[in-house]
């Protein structure tokens, strides 16, 4: 069961589809044909402002195409996202084809397409790094999949289209008792705070773990974890009361609003002296050294990211004052360095939302055209839990 509002009303279409926009995709099925067409399609993308490189224009579509879909399109950084329409490529044999229903929006979009992100793409990408959906077709050396089977992907990046083209080794079959919006609110947020308490901080029942930005989609799901899976006790810290009184509701023990003064003399309050056993960092700066000096003797911090947009350095002498560890979390890079733990942190929380042990707290839903909003409404600090562009 889902904290998720009902399905938000449709919102007026901001980015129309455009010709220009189909040509741009490299994708109609004429591409190879007289030099006047091609000159047609250079003077259309130009027309439209659509700054593409000329091997993106003079992309071969393959023969026979289907039917072109639709995709979020990041043509230029620092700009607004475009919809496009695109038609599919073959399948390769260790490939699967997925209809995307839902797809997460994660920081790490945004900055990608600010060409902030430690990853670059070539433009023009499709963001979105996790989806949920329903496969259309598999390789012919696929077998773990099989059409009309529900997955979630990690395709790194381009989940922002109705269709996604994806490793077969990327994918995850969805369990029965898990809808497909549920789904595709797991994989980033509840694969990080899975691994960042488990494998990295190794939490123990009945210890304290203090969560920054415990409203957002990755601080939700660390206090559902926390909560429901390895019996601790957390305590939420946000920058509102809104903020601290939805991580009450989602199972925190207490809640520390850091915007009406300081985190630790807060946190103090709640524990004593003692300090808290773990911390999971979201936010850095000022707050991270706050949680920092919170920590119990031999308590563990794990840094997950700067929602605050500023990088802490780690006074060393803390750490040997009170035994702590300072460790990091790139989730991410364990799909690349050490794929069977990373993909045993999918599969738990695919178990523990069949199992109703786990709660993906979903706070918007966006149409497809409405990708630049959804973008807005993440970076002014609006959204609590998971936000989801729906494709369907």
């Amino acid at each position: 069961m889902s904290h998720a509002p009902g399905p938000v009303a449709r919102r007026p279409r901001a980015l129309p589809v455009t010709g220009a926009g189909q040509a741009a995709a490299g994708s109609y099925c004429r591409t190879r044909t007289s030099p006047l067409w091609r000159h047609l399609l250079w003077a259309m993308a130009a027309a439209w402002g659509r700054f593409l490189s000329r091997a993106w224009l003079c992309r071969t579509a393959w023969q026979g195409c289907g039917r072109n879909y639709r995709a979020a399109l990041c043509a230029e950084l620092k700009r607004p996202l475009v919809i496009e329409e695109v038609t599919p490529r073959p399948v390769q044999p260790h490939e699967v084809r997925v209809n995307v229903h839902f797809c997460g929006i994660n920081f790490a979009d945004i900055l990608a397409c600010q060409g902030q992100y430690q990853e670059r793409h070539q433009l023009p990408f499709i963001p979105g790094m996790e989806f949920s959906g329903m496969v259309l077709e598999t390789g012919t050396d696929v077998s773990t999949v099989k059409e009309g089977d529900r997955v979630i992907g990690l395709p790194g990046f381009s989940g922002m289209a109705e269709e996604c083209i994806i490793d077969h080794k990327n994918l995850w079959q969805i369990p029965e008792k898990v809808s497909l919006r549920e789904a595709a609110a797991l994989p980033v947020s509840y694969g990080t705070a899975i691994f960042a308490l488990e494998h990295r901080a190794c939490t123990q029942p009945g210890e304290t773990v203090l969560v920054t930005a415990a409203a957002g989609a990755t601080g939700l799901a660390v206090i559902d974890v926390a909560t429901n899976i390895l019996q601790a006790k957390v305590i939420a810290a946000a920058g509102s009361d809104e903020k601290c009184q939805l991580a009450m509701q989602s199972g925190a023990q207490s809640s520390v609003n850091y915007s009406r003064g300081s985190l630790k003399e807060a946190v103090g309050k709640l524990v004593g002296s003692g300090g808290v056993n773990v911390v999971i960092d979201m936010v850095g700066g000022d707050i991270f050294l706050e949680a920092l000096r919170s920590l119990a003797y031999e308590g563990r911090i794990v840094v997950v990211g700067f929602a605050g947009g500023t990088i802490a350095s780690v006074p060393a002498n803390l750490l040997l004052l009170k035994n702590v560890t300072a460790m990091g979390l790139y989730w991410g890079r364990y799909q690349q360095q050490n794929f069977p733990v990373f993909s045993r942190s999918l599969s738990s929380a695919l178990q523990y939302c069949q199992e109703g042990r786990i709660q993906p707290h979903i706070g918007e839903v966006f149409e497809l055209e409405e990708v630049n909003d959804a973008f807005l409404h993440v970076t002014q600090r609006k959204s609590t839990g998971k936000v989801l562009l729906s494709l369907k």
